[in-house]
């Protein structure tokens, strides 16, 4: 079968023949449909996430959309190695696959679950979103970003903050429920400040970053309380991204003075919470209240879409 074969980490993977996936108990052979680029798919790729492969070669891809041998169209994730989604066929843990509704495109089905499910659980699975809750979301112009601020309004936030450099992404975010917009690239003590001004007495109970490094520095700066005070209402931070930087300085008075949880996204819930989240973000992708843009590709030009910058959509990649 031709795939998209990655043989050396920190390169592109090639498009050429790999050895037929082979089944194991458990698992289901499937013919891929449709397969998103997302940039976890890089990043493992490149040898710098937990999950990089340590023997090569492999297929990329870690999830799509598939058929399985009696017709039934599913969603799919987690491939056995040495196999990937990026494939005209690969083999999956039948656990990890599942039916996806009638009228939902091809495309959207295979791009949409990755960031809309990251988003979903990042909101109610580690943050504990509850209705009336003000919500800010750190790198909010991001394919991942764009669908947590219209799903924490889904889920009944109060208010949504929406944080990003791309002036045109963020004004566009107010038409998906976006109260307020920060932009991030300003200089710092005006970034402090909107953040403080944004904040206001009430506080911000969920914070989503995507982003992490400098900018976070600052909202934790800007949170930072100056006095002794009453406790009112905890923040609830949920490291997901590091778009900003994999690092940050964290003062001990941000701790100190500040009812500051900060929880990491913990890898995979249990499956039932994880099939639970992929149902709901497909019934409000396929009524059209959850939207992504995408880019075909063809399996073929893998290499050229591989360098491609993809920012704002999912590249979907078609055998």
């Amino acid at each position: 079968m031709r795939a998209a074969v990655l043989h050396t980490l920190g390169e592109s993977p090639r498009y050429e023949e790999f050895s037929e996936p082979r089944l194991a108990e458990g698992e289901a052979l499937l013919k891929v449909i449709a397969a998103a680029l997302k940039p976890v798919d890089k990043q493992i790729a490149s040898g710098t996430h937990y999950a990089s492969p340590k023997n090569l070669p492999v297929v990329c891809g870690t999830d799509g959309v598939g058929q399985l041998a009696d017709g039934t169209r599913i969603f799919f994730g987690g491939a056995r190695a040495p196999y990937g989604a990026m494939a005209e066929r690969t083999v999956v843990r039948q656990a990890f696959c599942f039916p996806l509704p009638d009228g939902l495109d091809d495309q959207i089905a295979a791009a949409i679950p990755n960031p809309g499910v990251s988003a979903w659980l990042t909101l109610v699975h580690r943050a504990k979103l509850t209705a009336g809750e003000t919500v800010l979301i750190l790198g909010a112009t991001g394919v991942t970003g764009k669908l947590a601020v219209k799903i924490a309004k889904l889920l009944g936030a109060g208010r949504v903050v929406a944080a990003g450099r791309n002036p045109e992404a963020l004004e566009s975010l107010r038409e998906d429920g976006a109260d307020a917009v920060i932009r991030l690239d300003t200089p710092d003590q005006e970034l402090a400040e909107a953040f403080a001004r944004e904040r206001g007495a009430a506080g911000f109970q969920v914070v989503i970053d995507y982003i992490w490094g400098r900018p976070t520095e600052i909202f934790l700066s800007a949170i930072t309380r100056k006095e002794f005070a009453a406790v009112t209402t905890e923040t609830r931070l949920v490291q997901v991204g590091e778009s900003a930087g994999p690092e940050i300085s964290l003062p001990a008075a941000v701790l100190r003075s500040t009812p500051l949880t900060i929880l990491g996204t913990a890898g995979f819930p249990p499956r039932e919470v994880l099939a639970d989240a992929l149902q709901k973000v497909m019934v409000h992708a396929t009524s059209g209240e959850l939207r992504i843009a995408t880019e075909r590709v063809s399996l073929p030009d893998i290499e050229s879409a591989w360098q491609r910058d993809a920012r704002g959509r999912r590249i979907v990649v078609v055998p």
